[in-house]
């Protein structure tokens, strides 16, 4: 997932304008009955409710496929240790080794699961100023201390990013050559080692300039949040849908066909 989630925070859709705390809130409990899907069918209609959220929320596709594609490059290895490795009925043999279908139809409900999961994070955090839905989060009950160490690490992420470019960019100018020797392992390691005392320092002084400033471990905002009709009708019919997914998981037709299936 970009680190810069919500670089599309600005435009204007149905999601944009919803209240960060029912957006939140419903879309956590749609995400969470994603996750308890046991039946393909449908965990593919998770995976299209959740293109639907994207659709509302007029992302550009491209910016959603950079996390998307390293989700998939993490998932692809289930579709052959899977079927290979299942403890169940085996269809036929690959290289000596048994297959079962049982193992396939696990690899794609992860798939269609976790993908389904992401897309809906890019709904919930790609559609608002990241520091907004860290708020809503809190409003909602988070840990305070939680919710300002997402937004410290969010915040300085970039600058430590932007400080290993300089340095990276100050060695290459000394002549330096990354290779696959142990001198290369030395530099590396005092960058490292560097960079991580230079952040700790960094840490060290801006927690001083916030005490100076009055911080007393709460973050004070003038954002005030005000939930209208429009959001709340949103939240109910997003938490249908949720609860429309998990209660049509439990019941029995969906199992029963996928046995059928597989």
């Amino acid at each position: 997932m970009p680190l810069d989630i919500d670089r599309y925070a600005h435009l204007d859709s149905p999601v944009q304008r919803w209240d960060p705390r029912l957006k939140l809130a419903s879309l956590g409990l749609f995400v969470l009955a994603v996750s308890l899907l046991q039946t393909l069918p449908l965990a593919a209609a998770a995976f299209l409710v959740a293109l639907l959220w994207l659709r509302l929320a007029a992302l550009p596709w491209g910016f959603v496929a950079q996390g998307v594609r390293w989700v998939l490059l993490f998932l692809m290895p289930f579709f052959l240790i899977l079927p290979l490795s299942y403890p169940g009925p085996e269809a036929f043999r690959v290289l000596g080794l048994p297959f079962a279908w049982e193992g396939l139809r696990l690899a794609a409900l992860i798939t269609l699961k976790a993908v389904a999961i992401v897309l809906t994070a890019y709904a919930m955090f790609g559609t608002a100023r990241f520091d907004l839905s860290m708020q809503a989060l809190e409003r909602l009950g988070a840990p305070r201390l939680l919710v300002q160490m997402i937004l410290f690490t969010y915040r300085y992420i970039f600058v430590f990013l932007a400080e290993m470019r300089r340095k990276d960019i100050a060695m290459r100018a000394r002549g330096f050559v990354k290779r696959a020797d142990r001198r290369t392992l030395q530099v590396m390691g005092h960058f490292v080692g560097t960079l991580l005392v230079r952040s700790f320092e960094r840490t060290e002084r801006i927690y001083k300039a916030m005490l100076s400033k009055g911080y007393t471990g709460e973050l004070r905002t003038l954002v005030r949040f005000r939930a209208n009709g429009s959001d709340w009708a949103k939240a109910v019919a997003v938490t249908l849908v949720a609860a429309a997914l998990l209660g049509a998981d439990l019941v029995g037709p969906f199992r029963a066909a996928e046995q059928g299936w597989f």
